[in-house]
């Protein structure tokens, strides 16, 4: 999961705390256990579950290839806002203006994709083909998986939130797919829920009211009442039923299913 990256988020304001040469680490608590987040003067640098620093460390410096230390103290205000994202308690705006990323040496659609995915909210997911329409490379879905599984800085750039484009869970380079569905329902998602979808072949849903359709997880989907809920396979089918696509997710296309009527959409 971790490769050497360069970049880091634009138009963000390092803390003074923050500047620094090297590369430094602390443990933090996830939902999958102890983890060590690596950070310098760009910004976090690196995530990975270790036994021990000195495994970490190791680690680190295979990847990497530049030595990482302890820190006597993390700064204070890059600790809080690691530790508020990963409760759920910072919008998608906020953490781009208090969590800057070193992506150095990635390429530039390698850093796309990364920056892209750190945009999916907190309890809900997108498909690597949502990533690469987003991106303005609709056709390279598998490159966008591969870009996605280099990234090395889980959690933060939420890779778990990505889901193939069947609506399946799919693999996890933090610890496989066990690891994925335990971070997805620490956040509320249900990954059987997810998977239900998946083989009934709905990937959409769409308020029968409003006409408009959302990714399942879409905070707006949430709000469709059971009795207005219709579950759709595709955009096309979508179209086709007189739905147009919601801006807060901003569906895109995913493979077409055969549909003989809309189905009703199974709650989580």
């Amino acid at each position: 999961m971790l490769l050497a990256g360069r970049a880091t988020r634009e138009r963000v304001a390092l803390p003074a705390s923050l500047h620094t040469m090297s590369d430094y680490y602390w443990t933090i608590e996830t939902a999958l256990g102890p983890s060590f987040i690596a950070y310098n003067e760009r910004g976090i640098s690196a995530i990975m579950r270790a036994e021990s620093g000195a495994e970490f460390e190791q680690a680190f410096q295979a990847h990497f290839r530049r030595p990482v230390q302890p820190a006597a103290e993390p700064p204070a205000d890059l600790a809080a806002a690691v530790a508020a994202y990963l409760a759920g308690k910072l919008s998608v705006e906020q953490a781009r203006a208090s969590l800057p990323f070193d992506l150095r040496g990635m390429s530039d659609f390698d850093r796309a994709v990364l920056l892209k995915t750190a945009e999916i909210p907190y309890g809900e997911v997108r498909s690597y083909t949502w990533i690469a329409r987003e991106i303005g490379h609709p056709l390279a879905v598998r490159a966008v998986g591969s870009a996605v599984g280099r990234n090395p800085i889980p959690l933060l750039i939420p890779c778990h939130r990505v889901v193939r484009r069947d609506g399946r869970i799919g693999e996890y380079g933090l610890g496989g797919t066990e690891a994925k569905r335990a971070l997805l329902a620490a956040e509320g998602v249900s990954p059987d829920w997810l998977e239900r979808l998946a083989r009934a072949g709905i990937r959409y849903v769409g308020d029968a009211t409003t006409r408009i359709y959302c990714f399942p997880t879409c905070r707006d989907a949430k709000r469709i009442s059971d009795g207005e809920s219709v579950g759709l396979g595709s955009d096309d089918e979508a179209v086709a039923l007189g739905f147009r696509p919601c801006t807060t997710c901003r569906p895109s296309g995913i493979l077409s299913v055969e549909s003989a009527a809309p189905p009703s959409v199974p709650r989580a």
